[in-house]
């Protein structure tokens, strides 16, 4: 870096001199400072590009459909390479230039702190000169005034010899005083230029070699950090281009076919189809002929009783739903779904059965070693336990009999209305158009046998022929107890449940009971569970 050198020859002043350092430091103060807030400003950059990827990873790893399974895998491996790449940043280019910068302005302050010293001396020296010389002009216009007073003395007759005398001695003395002043002001100047050629000919040029320096070793430093942020994408290239192949692998093994009838063998339900309705003559007093391929006559021909307490409801699939009562053996379900509840309760008993005896075993081999080695326990403080296992276990093993018994029927329904179908209409039954996730019961009043056993009775012609499907806790209709948004998008597949999309609003109707599921109520209408993690709740 230049800086302007007054020549040897060129006029010096007060004025000068801090022209010619209020230039230069102003120049390397905003160059310097710039320099600075570049690096302050990138750093900055830096930090918020960190947090965008950091959400983006957040993003990437949980927005998709849940169906998708290998597409979240692949987005989720691309998440954790956008994490890396916000790991890398923030501890190779922010944390490391973060320092830099603060080691920066402490050598940059210090610089110019020695500057500012050197100029303050000069600037002090400059005024010693100053004060030198006005002092040796005022001795010399006061020796100078003196001998004129004394050689006028000596000229005027009037005057004493003690008056020249001392006119003389005056002058003498002032004579004198302006000769040291002359010598004081020559060694002040020849000392303050010795200084000011040091100062512009070696001070201040190696302060401003060090700056420059330092400067350059700024950019150079900002320079590394813009390349890498380079680096830590380039890295990540690779993997992420493997998680786009598989996203895209992913998305060519999507099977709408498969998927269709995945829904049909979850929702079927196993009714055989309704045979023709008969056309029936009112016109003519005398009784209809009952039809046997109607839905409204009983099978054996016989006319049912019209009566309060002989009032069944016809199914009809497509008919208003009717509230139901929810049996044990589930015989207010659809065949299908019949055979598939008994048979998760099935198993669910048979698994806390083994558990039970797996318990009843441990227990018999605790008192075992409690009766070999009393010091550590009493063998009596065990057969409540005992007693209670066995007590679970009988009551568990009547359980899966029961079921067992019910689900062998349930089978024999589903293969006798499969027979009933194919007999009748020579194809196999098409499966309903829609269906909900869960069923629901028959009426309250009816007897839980009497809803899977006994035949349909005839009602009015708007009365369902079909139970309506609906769901388990399907009641009155209540008020809601808050309200809630979907985080993210729950396709109800299975019985009971209903799907939502992400961010749609839903009325809580019934809170979570400890099982991971809340109910909840869509505005366009129906009612489902839903998990509990996937929302979130404001109760009213």
């Amino acid at each position: 870096m230049g800086v302007g050198i007054p020549s040897a020859s060129s006029p010096l002043s007060s004025q000068h001199l801090k022209g010619i350092y209020k230039d230069q430091f102003e120049v390397l103060e905003r160059h310097t400072q710039w320099g600075l807030d570049l690096l302050d400003r990138y750093v900055k950059f830096v930090k918020e590009r960190t947090e965008v990827e950091q959400a983006y990873a957040k993003q990437l790893r949980f927005s998709q459909q849940q169906s998708f399974v290998q597409i979240l895998q692949e987005v989720n491996d691309f998440a954790g390479q956008r994490e890396l790449v916000a790991e890398n940043l923030s501890v190779c280019v922010c944390l490391e230039l973060t320092k830099y910068s603060q080691e920066m302005k402490q050598e940059r302050k210090m610089h110019f702190q020695e500057g500012r010293r050197a100029q303050q001396q000069l600037e002090n020296g400059f005024k010693q000169l100053e004060n030198s010389k006005r002092k040796f002009e005022r001795d010399c216009r006061e020796a100078e005034k003196a001998a004129q007073t004394a050689e006028r003395l000596d000229q005027d007759i009037n005057a004493t010899k003690a008056d020249v005398e001392k006119a003389k001695q005056q002058a003498h003395l002032r004579s004198h005083m302006a000769e040291e002043s002359k010598n004081e002001y020559a060694a002040q100047l020849q000392r303050f230029n010795r200084d000011q050629a040091h100062f512009y000919f070696s001070q201040m040029p190696q302060i401003f070699d060090k700056l420059q320096d330092m400067d350059e070793r700024r950019a150079t430093r900002l320079g590394a950090g813009y390349g890498l942020l380079s680096e830590a994408e380039l890295e990540v290239v690779p993997i992420i281009a493997k998680c786009l192949e598989g996203m895209k692998v992913a998305a060519n093994a999507v099977d709408p076919k498969n998927d269709s009838q995945v829904l049909i063998e979850l929702h079927k339900s196993g009714f055989a189809r309704p045979g023709d309705v008969e056309f029936e003559d009112f016109s003519q007093p005398m009784n209809r002929a009952p039809s046997d391929s109607s839905l409204g006559t009983p099978s054996d021909g016989r006319p049912e009783l019209r009566g309060p307490g002989r009032s069944r409801t016809k199914r009809w699939p497509f008919g208003k739903k009717n509230k139901t009562v929810v049996t044990e053996d589930f015989s207010h379900l659809p065949p299908e779904q019949q055979r598939k509840r008994l048979q998760q309760q099935l198993e669910e008993r048979s698994r806390e059965l083994q558990k039970e005896v797996d318990q009843r075993e441990a227990l018999k081999k605790m008192k075992g070693v409690y009766e070999k080695t009393p010091q550590m326990g009493d063998p009596a403080s065990l057969e409540p336990q005992i007693a209670e296992t066995l007590s679970n276990i009988e009551r568990l093993k009547l359980e899966v009999q029961k079921y067992e018994a019910w689900l062998a029927e349930a089978e024999t329904r589903v293969l006798s209305n499969r027979g009933d179908s194919l007999s009748r209409h020579a194809r196999p039954p098409d499966p309903p158009a829609s269906a909900p996730p869960d069923s629901s019961s028959n009426s309250a009043s009816q007897d839980t046998k009497e809803s899977s056993e006994e035949p349909p009775s005839e009602e009015s012609q708007d009365t369902p022929i079909y139970t309506e499907f609906d769901e388990d806790f399907e009641e009155e209709p209540t008020s809601p107890i808050g309200h809630c948004v979907a985080i993210y998008h729950f396709e109800g597949s299975s019985e009971g449940t209903i799907s939502m999309a992400e961010g749609e609003d839903l009325s809580l109707m019934e809170e979570d009971k400890g099982d991971g599921w809340t109910r909840v109520r869509r505005k366009e209408g129906g009612e489902g569970y839903v998990p509990t993690s996937y929302l979130r709740v404001t109760l009213n």
